[in-house]
């Protein structure tokens, strides 16, 4: 894989030109950056910024003009790469506050091992209705130990107006939901992201990670997709490099609340 000319086209094709991917998301440009705006309970934020040393603080102050007088949470999504150099610093001195860094890695879907099973006793059942969806808020809540309101009715929206965008999957271990994960397509570019993938504490180290991972894989071979997208955390960045994802620089989200 060309690292450069991969993170070229991730930043060309998913952080510039995104289309509007939900029910009343827009994705506008302005200010010199690029931002996804929705709902309440929809992730807001800023995907892209073409910004210098004098024109950083007050696209950053318009940005957060423009998301607090509609009474938003929203998300600066830094990435490592990304100009001017002290942008960070410029982020938290507006009063953003900086989440835990994550990798982006990506890999080539022709390059990925297919044939990772769950292990014995877990089975992995597709997710495509509102009794999926809450079972995949429930190993959220369990795994990452936040909130999952917000990302029910995200996934709620995805699967009742975007079905093709979509797809996702839980882990149980009989009836019991013990993790889960989807997989998102960006038509019309080169790349599907891999979200989610939490497992709760006493399921892990067993092999399901890594057989959500293969199961995802196979679809998005399927749909013709070339390069698959995580934005991995410390715990699995590790099992990703070993199966064959490339590390392309770091993300950070930085959260303004109104």
């Amino acid at each position: 894989m060309d690292h450069t000319a991969v993170l070229a086209a991730y930043d060309r094709q998913i952080r510039q030109n995104l289309d509007p991917d939900g029910p009343g998301v827009v994705v506008e440009r302005a200010d010199g950056v690029v931002r996804r705006v929705g709902g309440a309970h929809d992730w807001n934020g800023v995907l892209w910024s073409d910004l210098d040393e004098s024109t950083a603080d007050a696209a950053i102050a318009a940005q957060v003009r423009h998301f607090t007088s509609r009474g938003l949470e929203f998300e600066w999504k830094a990435y490592s790469h990304d100009l001017p150099a002290d942008l960070p610093e410029r982020l938290l001195a507006a009063g953003f506050t900086p989440e835990d860094p994550e990798t982006l890695m990506v890999a080539a879907v022709d390059e990925l091992p297919l044939d990772a099973d769950p292990p014995e006793g877990v089975r992995l059942v597709p997710v495509t209705d509102a009794a999926g969806v809450r079972l995949m808020v429930d190993v959220h809540e369990q795994a990452f130990g936040t909130d999952g309101t917000a990302l029910g009715k995200q996934l709620l929206d995805q699967f009742t107006t975007a079905p093709d965008t979509i797809a996702a999957v839980v882990a149980l271990a009989g009836d019991v939901p013990v993790s889960s994960a989807r997989l998102e397509f960006r038509p019309g570019t080169d790349f599907a992201g891999l979200w989610g993938g939490g497992t709760v504490t006493e399921w892990r180290g067993r092999g399901i990670y890594r057989a959500l991972i293969a199961h995802r894989a196979r679809i998005a071979a399927d749909h013709g997709v070339r390069h698959l997208q995580v934005d991995a955390s410390s715990q699995s960045r590790p099992i990703l490099r070993r199966l064959g994802f490339a590390e392309l620089g770091t993300t950070t989200p930085y959260v303004h609340k109104p």
